[in-house]
């Protein structure tokens, strides 16, 4: 199983970066799939889970409004658009397979190497 992220950079608050998650090695549209960041200092924090059709997305407070999870089955690929960034949003994202069907997810058994995202003027 892979994972792998892409996307990240540095951004001014209010701007948008747009992240990805290639994977590889499992039956994609079979699984929720899952976003999770880590800020500097701090543990991870979930963000958001789609389930996989794709037809339910389930968001974190902190994000609502402001993010959209996606994926498409036929590239097994997963998406997060992120818009109106702030400074706190300052942390590695990382893609993640849950490890059940509960939102939000209490495990992963795989996960990405992450995408630095950095919000700053």
């Amino acid at each position: 199983v892979q994972l792998v992220e892409s996307g990240g950079g540095m951004v001014q608050p209010g701007g948008s970066l747009r992240l990805s998650c290639a994977t590889s090695g499992f039956t994609f549209s079979e699984y929720y799939m899952s976003w999770v960041r880590q800020a500097p200092g701090k543990g991870p924090e979930w963000v958001s889970t789609i389930t996989a059709g794709g037809l339910h997305t389930y968001y974190a407070d902190s994000v609502k409004g402001r993010f959209t999870i996606s994926r498409d089955n036929a590239r097994n690929t997963l998406t997060l658009q992120m818009n109106s960034l702030k400074p706190e949003d300052t942390a590695l994202y990382y893609c993640a397979r849950p490890r059940s069907w509960r939102v939000p997810p209490l495990e992963y058994d795989y996960r990405g190497q992450g995408t630095q995202v950095t919000v700053s003027s």
